[in-house]
């Protein structure tokens, strides 16, 4: 073999082995990554709670203006029951959207 193809298959083999230490490696980032999924697992039930709480209070403030509205004598109140119930229904169903996308079985 000529000197030319000895130096070109060395080259290659250098390249290779250079290359070789840092297949054990994980790519950059995944550590972090993995550490921000476990903290979200972590607050995952907190995250939930406050949904239902917030959906709770929202529920309460959206009757008392439904009421009010009722008593002062604005009986065209339709919309108004159908934003708040809807508000409501959201903020009750983000716990299974946060349950999914987070992958936390339901408790």
């Amino acid at each position: 073999m000529k000197v030319s193809q000895y130096l070109l298959i060395s080259v290659f083999l250098f390249l290779f082995l250079l290359n070789s230490e840092s297949f054990g490696q994980s790519p950059p980032g995944v550590s972090e990554f993995q550490e921000a999924e476990s903290d979200m697992r972590k607050i995952y039930v907190a995250l939930s709670r406050l949904s239902f709480a917030v959906g709770a209070v929202s529920g309460l403030l959206g009757g008392l203006r439904v009421y009010n509205n009722w008593q002062m004598g604005r009986h065209h109140i339709d919309i108004q029951v159908i934003s708040w119930f809807s508000a409501c229904i959201f903020l009750a169903t983000i716990g299974f959207f946060l349950s999914g996308l987070f992958g936390v079985p339901l408790t």
